[in-house]
């Protein structure tokens, strides 16, 4: 494969109700779009994960332009044809970090190269299912009442599971709400993306009673000590997101007995072959894992969908439905079917990008140059 044209495009979709969670309130999604046209006219698509701002993660949008034009295209253009999906990560490897930026690359040329196979995402991962279970984030609320409004569309909706985005001072309330309202069958757990310190493990301890899938992230993402001290002085699971960038990351943790469970989210680690590399682990060492999610458009949800199908995701993931975020997807959108959502089974990440839809929360298209 040899890549004869690069574009940058970036988008602002606009969200259906704000999302809130220890980092902040989005009322949109912003993020931009890689499209990669090889010589032979097979076109790639892939969506960068990162945030406005270095919050979530050290990686920021601008910021993940810039390395992406600089750093990484060079370094595939530079393996002329014979640039394939398996090579990326050798060929980017002397660039350090920058794992959202290496995947949004890597999964734009896994999109070609599979496309040209005929094969989909699916297939070349492993999946063995033709639909996976669909968990909901529910952001944090201005009040329980509120909460309680979104939990109870979400569940009439027929999603399987609910994750309940906490912080100090919205935690233990918010749960005893749910579970008063809603009952001990739904599947729920929570979610602190790293607001807690290993101090405040008496007040995560409180949230033991109320049968919690798991707590995800609940410390700062370096301080797998901490998780694994956490994890002697609670009964509810810890599985580590934030804290996990690598195969590496996940066999330390789990050799550590920081985490019990562990959320993948291929954008974190880098791309898809790495988040399979790490499902691998996972399995040989009896932890659960689920995938996580961004709030991708279904350019960035295709591909998710399509990992969550391994064996090793047994729990549901945050694989929802389009219309949980937009009110207009730029493909076709995920439907929720008695708390499912099918798997893409075209080639590639197995959805069209929509002209129209894609135009109307399009902010700006640019070339990246591979002449080399």
């Amino acid at each position: 494969m040899r890549i004869a044209r690069l574009e940058v495009i970036w988008l602002k979709v606009p969200l259906v109700t704000p999302f809130r969670t220890s980092f902040g309130t989005a009322h949109d999604k912003d993020t931009f779009l890689v499209r990669l046209e090889t010589t032979d006219g097979t076109v790639g698509w892939a969506e960068c994960a990162a945030e406005l701002d270095p919050l979530y993660s050290a990686e920021w949008l601008d910021g993940c332009e810039q390395v992406l034009r600089r750093e990484l295209v060079p370094r595939l253009l530079a393996l002329g044809d014979q640039l394939t999906a398996g090579r990326v990560a050798t060929a980017l490897e002397p660039v350090t970090g920058n794992y959202m930026a290496k995947h949004v690359i890597e999964t734009a040329v896994l999109d070609a190269e599979l496309k040209e196979a005929g094969w989909s995402f699916g297939h070349h991962l492993g999946a063995v299912k033709e639909r996976v279970p669909a968990g909901v984030s529910v952001g944090i609320m201005d009040s329980i009442p509120e909460l309680l409004d979104h939990v109870e569309r979400y569940l009439d909706q027929g999603y399987l599971r609910i994750k309940l985005k906490i912080e100090p001072g919205w935690d233990v309330a918010a749960v005893r709400a749910v579970r008063e309202r809603f009952g001990d069958e739904i599947l729920l757990q929570v979610d602190a993306n790293a607001a807690y310190t290993l101090a405040d493990a008496a007040q995560l301890a409180r949230l033991d009673p109320f049968d919690l899938l798991l707590i995800e992230q609940p410390l700062p993402t370096d301080d797998i000590r901490g998780h694994a001290r956490l994890a002697t002085l609670i009964s509810t699971p810890v599985c580590l997101d934030e804290s996990i960038e690598s195969a590496r990351d996940a066999a330390t943790a789990i050799a550590l007995d920081a985490c019990r469970v562990i959320n993948i989210k291929p954008a974190r680690v880098g791309g898809y072959l790495e988040a399979r590399r790490i499902h691998d682990i996972a399995v040989a060492n009896g932890i659960p894992v689920w995938c996580g999610g961004m709030l991708e458009t279904g350019v960035g949800r295709a591909p998710n969908v399509a990992l969550a199908a391994l064996p090793g995701f047994v729990l549901p993931g945050d694989t929802s439905a389009s219309d949980r975020y937009f009110r207009q997807d730029i493909t076709a959108p995920f439907v929720l079917d008695q708390g499912h959502v099918a798997v893409p089974t075209g080639p590639g990440i197995g959805v069209d990008v929509l002209p129209d839809a894609l135009a109307e929360v399009t902010i700006s298209r640019s070339d990246v140059d591979v002449t080399g």
